[in-house]
């Protein structure tokens, strides 16, 4: 998508790395935390209601249809909710920021673990879709970092690659002495290749 010179931001000198995860729904490499609000996870119990009452109904009913309709809104309500929080986000990041680095997520194969519902809920794919056309709009640098890039593992002080650490493991210390934070630890190092790889 081409930049109209109407669309065009103000250049800005900041430049961001992002790393989605599980524990907050995105940590930038300045160290602000994004947590999500879990919108499926508010709403499955009016959800489950409405599914149960649904099955509940005759197949072919009047009342199974309008038991439908009403499952089917609820849904929409929740992705709508979903889609404007992501949109006012993303045109946040893109606003306050030149350069976008993220890291190209597997986000499929995330969906067939026990992280399933989160990821499900999170929607990391579209938002991602949202900065990046949102940046060629605007004209911001967009760019996806390898996902076998060992951002979590990397030590963005020294360097060092060190070993794989379970998911609830939140900090660690390198060898080097440097103490991380998990999350921003990976979007610093994000946002070094992608800075690197542009």
């Amino acid at each position: 998508m081409q930049t109209s010179d109407d669309e065009a931001l103000p250049p800005v000198d900041a430049e961001v790395g992002i790393d989605l995860g599980p524990t907050h729904f995105a940590v930038l490499s300045d160290g602000t935390k994004i947590t999500a609000p879990k919108f499926l996870r508010r709403a499955a119990h009016r959800l489950k209601r409405l599914q149960q009452a649904l099955s509940r109904k005759q197949r072919g009913s009047n009342n199974r249809k309008k038991a439908a309709v009403k499952v089917a809104r609820a849904h929409a309500q929740v992705a709508d909710a979903r889609r404007d929080w992501q949109h006012k986000l993303s045109t946040q990041i893109i606003r306050d920021n030149q350069a976008v680095y993220v890291e190209d997520l597997c986000v499929t194969g995330l969906a067939r673990t026990r992280l399933a519902k989160s990821v499900h809920d999170a929607g990391w794919t579209s938002f991602t879709g949202m900065l990046e056309y949102k940046a060629a709009r605007y004209g911001r640098t967009f760019h996806r970092v390898d996902r076998f890039f060992p951002s979590t593992r990397m030590c963005s002080q020294c360097g060092r690659i060190n070993e794989k650490t379970a998911l609830g493991v939140r900090s660690w210390t390198c060898s080097c002495g440097a103490v991380h934070d998990r999350d921003v630890n990976a979007a610093i190092n994000v946002l070094a290749a992608g800075q690197a790889e542009s």
